[in-house]
């Protein structure tokens, strides 16, 4: 029951940190000055990532607190001052939870008083990116010894970020979908944001193979790869590859099917574009797809990878 609790809050720090990290860069990257500064005034994006820093904070105390109760055995056991010194001085789990524990603070307090500009998004943006850098010390990623575990530390690292950048900015696309369905006269503001960020596409889809065949590499390894069906750890990465390409797919029709038919709509002058009932379906299974990805990485983060038993 302890090991199923501390899955569950794993995943929900992969997705409050992602958050975290993303719906700020998808402000400040997707929408045109005048754009972001008008949606940086509606209280939702602030309020979201207050959700957001709220979250990880209290899914960071508590899935430490599971994590020293696993290692002493017992609940009881996770009150006693030694085990607790233990783990949060001496192992890599306790350390990069006070720093996700702090960074979610400082977040929340942010999100809770700082004005809406582009320094509170840059801010904000900024610590989840530390967040999300804070996940590999605490789990595989620091395991590699030597020189080469620092290249796999950083290509997790690296792989954790681009994730974030796409999985984080498909809520704030989601809500604004939403808008524009109620709202016809934001459909203009969506369809330059998807367009905006389209680009970043390719660049995200490049490093999360490159990283992914890095960390694949030291996890499983080369000898193993046969036979990786035969594994837990094995079937959930296969598992994962397939919702990956799932979302490549998605974010290919969004991109070269939905966006240019919405801009074509657009064009017409058509008061309620229809596009944007098929484009909400897409994003939305797009988005479920990679919160899927996350609760696949937070089991699997658990369990001993093949290249551990070669």
């Amino acid at each position: 029951m302890l090991d199923q609790a501390v899955i569950v809050l794993r995943f929900a720090q992969y997705g409050a940190a992602a958050v975290l990290m993303g719906l700020p860069l998808f402000f400040l990257f997707a929408w045109r000055k005048e754009t972001r500064i008008s949606a940086l005034a509606t209280p939702w994006p602030r309020a979201l990532l207050a959700v957001a820093s709220g979250g990880l904070l209290v899914a960071c105390a508590i899935g430490l607190f599971l994590q020293i109760a696993v290692m002493a055995g017992s609940l009881s056991g996770a009150f006693e001052p030694a085990a607790m010194g233990a783990v949060v001085t001496g192992m890599g789990l306790g350390k990069s939870a006070l720093v996700r524990s702090g960074v979610a603070l400082i977040a929340l307090l942010i999100s809770l008083l700082a004005g809406p500009s582009r320094g509170t998004w840059v801010a904000l943006g900024t610590l989840g990116a530390v967040a999300i850098a804070s996940f590999p010390w605490m789990g595989h990623g620091a395991a590699t010894e030597g020189a080469e575990g620092w290249a796999h530390l950083a290509a997790d690292i690296v792989h954790g970020w681009a994730a974030a950048i796409w999985i984080g900015p498909l809520v704030g696309f989601l809500v604004f979908v939403r808008a524009a369905r109620l709202a016809p006269e934001l459909t203009a503001v969506l369809h330059g944001g998807l367009h905006r960020f389209s680009g970043l596409g390719t660049l995200l889809v490049a490093t999360l193979i490159a990283s992914g065949i890095v960390n694949s590499w030291f996890l499983v390894g080369p000898d193993q790869i046969s036979g990786l069906w035969t594994s837990d750890y094995g079937r959930l990465l296969l598992l994962k590859i397939v919702l990956f390409l799932g979302m490549l797919v998605l974010a290919a029709a969004n991109r070269f099917r939905h966006t240019p038919a919405l801009g074509l709509e657009l064009s017409t002058q058509r008061t309620k574009p229809v596009e944007l009932g098929a484009l909400h379906r897409s994003v939305l299974l797009e988005a479920l797809l990679g919160f899927a990805i996350l609760a696949l990485v937070a089991w699997f983060g658990t369990l001993s990878p093949p290249a551990s038993a070669g």
